[in-house]
């Protein structure tokens, strides 16, 4: 166990040390505010607050973690070693910055609630962030920062056993449309084809007519193909089904088509599975509910994880929202553009809701790749950053989260420079 005496106890505090002591290091801890409490201990221990009290191991505070709602800070960002760092503190402290306030700052994405640009899709852009600013989006620098201090724990307390964690990947496929043209009911086709005609895009005229009339297999249908390849790599799955009504951005066929609800059922027997929401259910908490009830329905199951893709994090109504319908797990943070770690860690971690304070039971699971980031950049570009990302997250024995399509892997070359990238992060 390890003993933390600060002069105040607050909810910022229990969550980002129940996070790095628990989750990252694997150990019990408490929290006093009792001095005769902490000098009695002769065990593992340190203070972290404004000044020494005597010749113990010290954490200096800004006082991020004492404070409540949300305000402008001033960061500067400094290197510790070779880790890029911010919330610098003075030369008393056993660690040149504040960790546990620069911690918190990036788990709970603090700089999201902020005044900020948004995309064209009204979201916040990895360019505005302070990781893609600063140029350490690609390095887990939450769990690099916790792992320098634990070092620094094993000196000052050389009997102590640490344990350690195991590096796991993890792959997720996202299917917002499980078939290009079957299942989708005559009108749609028909409309689609005469679409396809007038833009002149002859090819995928010909594609509908082949598969509509059981020539060709359905381009998405990559179901057995990716399976099979799997098998082979020891490569393992989360599968996210979309279940949204008809719309502008979804695009899906019928949800209550039977052999739907087979796919995903069979799916199941190969990974676990879980709900990509649509559009209008990242916006809307009764859409979301619908979808959630249209799941379980299908799977015979308690919803367990879900998945917002291409439509974003409206921080904090969508995590909210997850808890009011009790869905436990999310995939969804990590940038859609970008390549890296949004949140600055490759560890899972609790929600913490900066409007009303409190430590969510929602565990939000980041990823550090989206194959939408694969488009402006060469395949050369992409397998070398994936390369430094897991030696990275590999020294902080972390977890390697991706996320892919079902069209990612129709037949052509982006298929095979996927496969090839799915073949080198599992090795």
């Amino acid at each position: 166990m390890i003993l933390i005496f600060t002069q105040k106890i607050t909810t910022r505090k229990k969550y980002i040390f129940n996070q790095i002591f628990g989750e990252i290091l694997g150990l019990e801890l408490k929290l006093t505010s009792k001095i005769e409490e902490f000098i009695a201990c002769k065990e593992l221990k340190f203070s972290y607050g404004k000044s020494r009290m005597g010749n113990e191991l010290f954490v200096e505070s800004i006082g991020l973690l004492n404070q409540q709602g949300i305000s402008e800070k001033k960061i500067a960002v400094k290197n510790w070693g070779d880790v890029p760092c911010f919330f610098e503190v003075g030369a008393e402290s056993d660690v040149p910055f504040d960790i546990f306030s620069a911690a918190f700052y990036m788990l709970s994405r603090y700089e999201e609630y902020l005044p900020h640009v948004k995309n064209e899709k009204n979201h916040f852009p990895a360019v505005e962030s302070l990781a893609y600013k600063n140029k350490f989006l690609s390095r887990p620098v939450v769990d690099l920062w916790i792992y320098k201090f634990k070092e620094i724990l094993q000196r000052q307390f050389p009997d102590i056993t640490l344990p350690s964690r195991k590096f796991k990947a993890e792959y997720i496929l996202s299917v917002a449309e499980v078939y290009k043209y079957n299942k989708k009911g005559m009108m749609r086709n028909i409309g689609g084809g005469i679409r396809d005609f007038v833009n002149l895009r002859f090819k995928e005229v010909f594609e509908r007519i082949r598969t509509q009339w059981f020539w060709a297999k359905d381009p998405y249908n990559i179901y057995n193909d990716l399976l099979r390849f799997s098998k082979q790599q020891k490569i393992t799955w989360k599968f996210m089904f979309q279940l949204s009504d008809y719309s502008k951005y979804d695009k899906n066929i019928d949800h209550n088509r039977l052999t739907y609800h087979a796919k995903i059922k069979s799916m199941g027997d190969y990974g676990k599975i879980g709900l990509l929401i649509g559009y209008e259910a990242t916006y809307d908490l009764k859409t979301l509910r619908k979808e959630k009830k249209r799941w379980e329905n299908i799977a015979n199951q308690e919803l367990e994880m879900a998945l917002t893709n291409d439509h974003g994090i409206n921080l904090p109504d969508l995590y909210n929202n997850y808890d009011a319908i009790e869905i436990g797990n999310d995939y969804s943070m990590g940038f859609i553009d970008k390549i890296g770690f949004r949140a600055g860690t490759c560890t899972s971690f609790l929600y913490y809701d900066l409007g009303l304070e409190r430590i969510s039971p929602l565990k939000i699971h980041p990823t550090i790749f989206n194959s939408e980031a694969f488009r402006p950049r060469s395949f050369f570009e992409v397998k070398t950053t994936l390369e430094n990302i897991k030696s990275e997250v590999k020294k902080v024995e972390g977890e390697l989260t991706m996320l892919f399509k079902n069209t990612d892997f129709v037949e052509g070359k982006r298929k095979e420079k996927f496969l090839q990238i799915l073949e080198k992060m599992n090795d």
